[in-house]
């Protein structure tokens, strides 16, 4: 199959958040790299952010980190925003830097520390309030390095009544997004080392409870589009963070290390409804470009995931569907990898400009002179990265 008209309506509703954090400065766990034109406030973040999707179309929200992104004045941010043609989209709790969390925040053992980790994401909820934004994404970096170090059950009963604390403060029309990681920066055990943990406190939870699937966050080998379909399948898959790694969690550009996992992983949100208008999954970036630029790293991103998108509709999936039935092994896979190989490059490159859109946004972008703009006028300050 060929990319029909249908198919190129159903890219141009898909709608890919991107995350002000990417536009900063970061590193390995040794460096932080600073590169010129990065944004010293969030408004210029914005700013790079709003640039993505002036040439891609398909960029219109910024996920926001707070505290890395707290103003002074969020209507002000929220107005610049908009100002810029694009909007606010998912809020992330941030507590992992402070002091106060060396030992875990939600599952602290002191409940003093506890109490400030629920306080943080009651302000977090009130930035979504202010910014219309509906989505309160948490990741905890809570876990422990030895054996003993503390009672693994406790630390899972303080967690579910810290998260039933946050999700009683949202909004009718808010929701929380809990994501979940394999390791790191514990060594010994994770707190919410997977999809299954987070599934099991989203249940107890309430509907409006939904869990964020990280592409880098998974064990070698695994087979993250089972997990894809099982959330579709339950209603409980919220968002994506798409990104990709080699080793450890390496928040890559989606689709450079492994593009077949990225095609599979799509043909089940096909598949499963995700880009249906109610399915409520976001599609959401999470990356940091430590030696790549950042605005180009992030239109690659943006691209890549419609590119393989834009194959996956191309599926034949009746013909997949008999193949199926007959058990003709071979013959199904073949099906499948045929349209993976599909090169739908030079017929979107013809649809963008329909849309009055560059046909190639990345050359675009480099023939602008945007980035060699922003590099003169950014001067001073403190640019953005870790921590800010």
């Amino acid at each position: 199959m060929e990319l029909t008209d249908e198919h190129l309506d159903t890219l141009a509703g898909l709608a890919i958040e991107v995350p002000s954090w990417a536009y900063g400065n970061s590193g390995t766990r040794f460096k932080v790299f600073a590169t010129p034109g990065v944004p010293r406030d969030p408004f210029e973040k914005i700013d790079d952010a709003a640039c993505v999707h002036a040439l891609t179309g398909l960029a219109p929200s910024v996920a926001l980190h707070i505290p890395w992104d707290q103003v002074d004045d969020v209507d002000a941010l929220t107005r610049h925003a908009a100002e810029r043609g694009v909007r606010i989209g998912t809020i992330n709790s941030n507590t992992f830097q402070d002091d106060i969390y060396k030992l875990g925040s939600l599952c602290h053992p002191d409940a003093g520390v506890r109490k400030a980790a629920v306080e943080h994401h009651l302000a977090c909820i009130d930035v979504m309030t202010a910014t219309g934004s509906s989505d309160l994404k948490i990741w905890l970096a809570d876990g422990t390095n030895y054996p003993g170090q503390d009672d693994l059950r406790a630390r899972q009963d303080r967690l579910a009544e810290g998260l039933a604390t946050i999700y009683a403060a949202l909004a009718p029309h808010q929701r929380l997004v809990l994501e979940y990681k394999f390791f790191e920066p514990a060594f010994y055990h994770t707190d919410i080392p997977d999809w299954g943990t987070s599934l099991t406190h989203c249940l107890a939870l309430g509907e409006r409870a939904r869990v964020c699937l990280d592409t880098g966050h998974h064990a070698p080998g695994t087979n993250i589009e089972f997990i894809v379909m099982q959330l579709l399948r339950l209603g409980r898959l919220g968002s994506f963070d798409f990104n990709s790694r080699f080793y450890a969690d390496d928040d890559l550009i989606v689709g450079a290390a492994d593009p077949f996992q990225l095609f599979r992983i799509l043909a089940e949100v096909v598949r499963g409804g995700g880009l249906e208008a109610d399915s409520g999954v976001v599609f959401m970036l999470d990356q940091c470009h430590n030696i790549e630029g950042k605005i180009p790293g992030q239109i690659r991103s943006v691209l890549n995931v419609v590119e393989m998108l834009a194959r996956v509709l191309c599926l034949d999936t009746a013909a997949l569907a008999e193949a199926q039935r007959r058990g003709d092994v071979l013959g199904a896979n073949q099906i499948l990898m045929d349209t993976f190989y599909t090169d739908v490059r030079p017929r979107l490159a013809q649809w963008r400009p329909e849309r009055g859109l560059p046909a190639d946004p990345m050359a675009a972008f480099l023939a602008s002179g945007y980035q060699e703009r922003i590099e003169r006028e950014r001067v001073g300050g403190v640019q953005a990265g870790w921590g800010a």
